[in-house]
């Protein structure tokens, strides 16, 4: 289910978002789920109505592979336009000057399908810095040696996804 929000004729401003030391882009903005609650409750208070709305949306990638980029279902978990904290049920809005239909890419199961991108377009499609993106990759790498053993991923190590074809 959907939430939309209709407006009845009154306007808000926007806060000022502070800006990211990128290319002039806004910083990632979290909301905590208090702070979302009082911005339900202001919205109700000003005569703004919540309609819920009923629609089929994708239940696995291959369900959505094919279908209308940018994607809408930003309540999936590879959805690039938000992050939902499972602990806090706080939420990061990755892009908070952007719609969604402004996104060039809207879905993290398509970036990885297409293969080997350097850490600046990752950083773009993240909005992130190319040096936070440098940090994650060390820190991931890092806890696949550590874990190596107990998971039992030697045997991935030197692995290629994709063998070239010796017919």
């Amino acid at each position: 289910m959907g939430l939309r929000a209709s407006n009845n004729g009154t306007s808000h401003e926007a806060e000022a978002l502070p800006e990211s030391p990128v290319k002039g882009v806004k910083r990632p903005k979290t909301m905590s789920r208090r702070e979302m609650t009082r911005e339900k409750r202001r919205r109700e208070r000003a005569g703004e109505m919540i309609e819920i709305l009923d629609y089929e949306r994708p239940m696995n990638r291959s369900e959505c592979v094919n279908g209308p980029r940018p994607c809408l279902y930003v309540s999936c978990k590879y959805h690039l336009f938000l992050d939902v904290n499972p602990e806090t049920g706080s939420v990061k809005l990755n892009f908070p000057d952007k719609e969604v239909w402004e996104l060039e890419e809207t879905c993290a199961l398509d970036v990885a399908e297409r293969g080997g991108i350097t850490l600046e377009e990752v950083g773009d499609i993240l909005n992130l810095t190319r040096e936070r993106i440098r940090q994650v990759e060390v820190s991931g790498l890092e806890k696949l040696r550590t874990d190596s053993d107990k998971y039992e991923l030697d045997d991935f190590i030197g692995w290629d996804p994709h063998p070239a074809d010796d017919f």
